[in-house]
């Protein structure tokens, strides 16, 4: 997850294919031309306003944050038990952090893909992948059965391979039903890219949203289902976990949820169990039915490739093209600033490699750029627990593939509360928590230096160093 921002090409190791295949520089400035700095999806979806909390009151329970976990917890707990008071409390917009400019990939693994949790839940990880599609097929059918306006569409995913040494990965990750083998001729009769080598087409384990419809869509089930929500209303403290101050207003509850995600935890013990890390996402202008047409993709999956400075990409409802991802930096001090959002040499990189894969589109503009802060933590995927007696929960490190495993988490969030032992309480997945990152200087320089490492690996056929293996090692080793 941690890339190396500088410079492509390496004169120790080899090159990838989007630096052998790099457009002229006039391709990438005339596509960036007009490009707005702002996120489609929220542009495309902006939703209605709700109340600021003043005054003091009373409920049952208080979910603090307003995205994807924060809305599931509010509207499970109110499916659970339609007579409980429950309050929303977000700080600014509904959906206006991760959950409104992500993606939009509802992928059914808990644990960020298959090496990362055989490596760190072996003994439980076939049980782990059951509870996931069975948590995407939960988040489908509610979706299906509340008529939420979310774009929806399950139509599968292809990881893909650019460079040789990932179309064997990719062939060993083939189990001939659910996860199907391409090679190159195969992937292109898919998606035409000249940079394609091979493919592994999952059938059932991916899905593709609208982020910031799906949120206003819970938003609205929430509202419906009596669930207050109150915005511009930032949560100060949480003190015994039944008193909640707000600038304006007080919340007195019986429990807590905590759905902050990236931003820093209202728990002293997980100040240092997350690190904001920003991703970086550029949309096209919608295709013509010619260009379109030159790249097939007439399946709708989602894409992505296999190196660790992976790309990500998908088609929207209205045939633009998403594609995001390679760059993902941290900045020193681990801080969520706005002004890290603006990055033009990481969207130049992402437009140039853009065009190395769909040379066929020369000529595309794109529409928006953005950049949001990815709930970073050190085993890379969801920890959870409780606090204050039991009367605290909270759920985040989802580590950007958050989309679908918030479901998952919000109903950790209320069996923990509940003082419930479920299937997905016993899990060890739900009882350990990962290695906090160190203070600064130490986090920065062991985060670069990974990111350097994983840079590295991609240009030397995916050989990982000695510090890789090391981290490997210990299990705090990353491979996307």
């Amino acid at each position: 997850m941690f890339q190396t921002p500088g410079r492509e090409a390496r004169d120790t190791v080899g090159s990838t294919v989007f630096e052998r295949s790099r457009p002229d520089a006039s391709v990438v400035r005339h596509a960036l031309a007009d490009a707005r700095q702002a996120v489609f999806w929220t542009e495309d979806a902006p939703g209605e306003a709700y109340p600021t909390l003043t005054g003091d009151i009373g409920c049952d329970l208080v979910v603090v944050g307003g995205g994807y976990s924060g809305l599931w917890t509010a509207l499970i707990a109110k499916q659970e038990n339609p007579a409980a008071r429950v309050v929303l409390l977000e700080a600014r917009r509904i959906g206006w952090a991760a959950s409104g400019r992500n993606g939009g990939f509802c992928e059914a693994s808990l644990t960020h893909g298959e090496d990362n949790g055989r490596s760190r839940f072996p003994q439980e990880f076939d049980q782990l992948q059951r509870l996931g599609m069975q948590n995407l097929d939960e988040i489908e059918s509610t979706i299906l059965q509340l008529g939420l306006d979310a774009d929806f569409e399950r139509n599968g995913a292809i990881d893909i391979a650019t460079e040789p040494h990932q179309v064997e990965w990719l062939r060993e990750a083939a189990d001939g039903d659910d996860a199907v083998f391409l090679d190159a001729d195969a992937v292109r009769a898919e998606v035409h890219s000249p940079t394609y080598l091979g493919g592994l087409l999952r059938t059932r384990d991916s899905s593709l949203v609208h982020p910031a419809k799906l949120a206003r869509a819970l938003a609205c089930a929430c509202a419906d289902a009596g669930v207050e929500i109150f915005e511009n209303s930032p949560v100060q403290g949480i003190g015994d976990g039944t008193v909640l101050e707000t600038p304006r207003g007080v919340v007195r509850t019986e429990r807590t949820a905590l759905a902050t995600n990236v931003f820093p935890s209202l728990l002293k013990r997980n100040r240092l169990a997350t690190v904001p890390v920003y991703d970086y996402v550029l949309m096209t202008e919608p295709l013509t039915d010619a260009q379109l047409a030159s790249i097939g993709w007439s399946g709708r999956q989602g894409l992505g490739d296999s190196a660790n400075q992976f790309h990500y990409y998908r088609l929207s409802a209205d045939n633009r093209i998403l594609f995001g991802g390679y760059d993902a930096i941290y900045h020193y001090g681990g801080r969520v600033r706005e002004e890290y959002e603006n990055r033009p040499e990481t969207f130049e990189r992402l437009a140039s490699h853009f065009f190395a894969t769909f040379p066929q589109l020369e000529g595309v503009r794109f529409s928006n750029k953005w950049a949001g802060a990815i709930d970073t933590c050190s085993r890379f995927c969801a920890f959870f627990g409780s606090a204050r007696g039991g009367r605290v929960a909270y759920a985040t490190g989802y580590t950007g593939l958050g989309v679908a495993a918030t479901h998952f988490g919000a109903k950790v969030m209320l069996d923990l509360l509940a003082g419930r032992s479920t299937e997905r309480t016993e899990l060890a997945m739900v009882k350990s928590r990962p290695l906090p990152f160190p203070p600064e200087p130490a986090a920065s320089i062991g985060i670069n230096l990974t990111r350097v490492s994983l840079d590295r690996a991609d240009h030397n056929d995916g050989k990982r160093n000695l510090f890789l293996k090391t981290l490997d090692a210990v299990g705090l080793g990353f491979d996307s």
